[in-house]
């Protein structure tokens, strides 16, 4: 299936930035690691649910360990880090890039409050791999309402 991608923008004239982005197309066209700016990438993740917990799993191949920075609070979590460029030799050009490089982050709300102090993680082989126990439902706090 085709998709096409629609673009609002608040200035429909928009010169200036319509023309930035040709002539960054033009010049990643000749190079292909070439960019005005810094961007972020996306790694593919996946999430799935069992009875008791929910797992996230994260597709980053090629970012050091040390690298990986999570925050998890009780309805959120947030992957970022950072993979340096690839490997390039001397006077080499690329011919083709289709390899993100830079900073990464990923912020997603999760369906079912999690238990914050069982979070575990494991990173191999280049996937993320990271287990939240849910939070049970009988920890909800029902309080009484005084009258005067």
């Amino acid at each position: 299936m085709d998709y096409i991608k629609i673009r609002f923008v608040d200035n429909p004239e928009g010169g200036e930035s319509e023309f930035r982005r040709t002539v960054e197309e033009m010049l990643r066209a000749a190079q292909p690691r070439f960019s005005f700016s810094r961007q972020q990438w996306r790694p593919q993740i996946d999430i799935y649910e069992t009875r008791e917990e929910i797992v996230i799993l994260a597709e980053i191949a090629g970012v050091p360990r040390e690298e990986i920075h999570l925050e998890i609070g009780p309805r959120t979590i947030k992957v970022s880090g950072t993979r340096e460029g690839g490997p390039r030799e001397g006077n080499a050009r690329y011919r083709l890039a289709e390899i993100p490089f830079g900073r990464f982050e990923r912020t997603l709300s999760l369906p079912v409050p999690i238990d914050t102090q069982t979070a575990a993680a494991v990173f191999r082989d280049g996937l993320l791999e990271i287990r939240l126990a849910k939070r049970p439902v009988d920890r909800i706090q029902k309080i009484s309402i005084q009258g005067s």
